[in-house]
C-alpha cells in the first residue's frame, strides 16, 4: 500500500489553519505554496506546513482528517505545538 499523509497548514500569521489528506505530501504542499491547492488555501494564503502524520492507507488518513476536522481549533494548536513548538514551516525538511 501507498504511504498517505494528513496534514495542517497555516498562513504566514499563524492565525488559519487547514485539514487536508494527501498521498503525496511534497507535491501536495508544492502545489499549496505555488497558489495550485484548494480554493480556500489560496485565498488565505495557507501555505506553511506545521504539522503532518504519516499514514500505511488513504482510508486511515481520510478518517484523521474528518476527526481533526471536528476538533476544536485549540486542540489543532496544541496538537501542533506539542511536535512543533516554534511553528516552524516543516516543508523544508521533506526532502
Amino acid at each position: 500500500m501507498q504511504k498517505s499523509y494528513t496534514y495542517l497548514l497555516s498562513n504566514a500569521t499563524r492565525t488559519m489553519l487547514y485539514v487536508g489528506v494527501t498521498s503525496d505530501l511534497y507535491t501536495r504542499i508544492m502545489q499549496h505554496k505555488n497558489g495550485e491547492g484548494s480554493l480556500f488555501t489560496k485565498k488565505y494564503h495557507l501555505k506553511y506546513l506545521l504539522y503532518f502524520e504519516e499514514f500505511i492507507s488513504i482510508n486511515q488518513a481520510i478518517s484523521r482528517e474528518k476527526q481533526l476536522k471536528n476538533w476544536h481549533k485549540d486542540w489543532k494548536w496544541n496538537l501542533i505545538r506539542s511536535l512543533n513548538p516554534e511553528l516552524r514551516d516543516l516543508f523544508e525538511g521533506l526532502r
